[in-house]
């Protein structure tokens, strides 16, 4: 799919506001040695729409990057429910949860976590390539996305030749290119300099406002808490305000 189709399908998908994300009930408890349980999320109920730029906030251990790996199917809850696109990812095997990561949801994490040996076009290309696409449609998206990311003309640097704002804005580039029902944002904008935080929060933002493309992030940024259309605050595992 090229950049045209690829935004027509995001423009035809932001007008039907159904949900995209949604949680019941939901509960996650860790081990800590032989007798310590810790409850990180806490019977936590959570809806989100498509097209939302939702913010979870909270202090440190209030549990917003393990509701993050729960969305995202990339961790199991220990009860309750998680439904991506209406799927229920609890009663998924992990071929089928590794199928739904690749096709409905897009991560941007904190560290990017792009491949070392693969080249800005080749990281952004990977979903893509996973699904099948063929070779002319995965170059026309992931060179019209690459320009919109500002990085045309980097397309053959590796990681280690880009800055770190450069790096995330492969990683953002990479996941958009599938057209995934929901990006997950995990601190995106913490290991870069104030200047290039509001540069990434501007792609996101316009990924966002333009093409309806669903964000939700976990940050303790306040720029990001600003310019969130919802933010949801955690305190100890559960929901302590939701404000739009």
């Amino acid at each position: 799919m090229n950049l045209s189709k690829l935004l027509d399908w995001y423009e035809m998908n932001i007008k039907e506001k159904g949900t995209v994300v949604e949680s019941k009930e939901l509960v996650k408890t860790y081990k800590q040695g032989a007798e310590i349980e810790v409850r990180a999320v806490r019977s936590l109920s959570l809806e989100v729409k498509r097209g939302e730029f939702t913010a979870i906030v909270g202090p440190s251990g209030s549990g917003k990057t393990t509701l993050l790996n729960l969305l995202g199917a990339l961790d199991m809850p220990t009860s309750g429910k998680v439904f991506v696109d209406g799927f229920d990812i609890t009663t998924m095997n992990r071929t089928e949860r590794s199928a739904l990561r690749r096709d409905k949801i897009g991560f941007v994490f904190q560290s990017y976590n792009l491949v070392p040996v693969l080249t800005a076009f080749e990281n952004a290309e990977v979903v893509l390539a996973l699904q099948g696409v063929d070779e002319e449609e995965r170059r026309k998206t992931v060179m019209g996305l690459l320009k919109e990311v500002g990085l045309e003309g980097y397309e053959h640097r590796r990681p280690n030749q880009l800055s770190g704002g450069q790096q995330q804005r492969v990683a953002i580039a990479r996941a958009i290119a599938a057209q995934p029902s929901v990006i997950l944002a995990d601190e995106p904008t913490a290991n870069v300099d104030s200047e290039t935080a509001d540069l990434l929060l501007n792609i996101m933002e316009k990924m966002n406002s333009d093409h309806g493309a669903t964000f939700i992030f976990s940050t303790h940024d306040p720029r990001v808490i600003k310019r969130a259309h919802r933010v949801i605050t955690l305190v100890d595992g559960k929901i302590e305000s939701d404000r739009s």
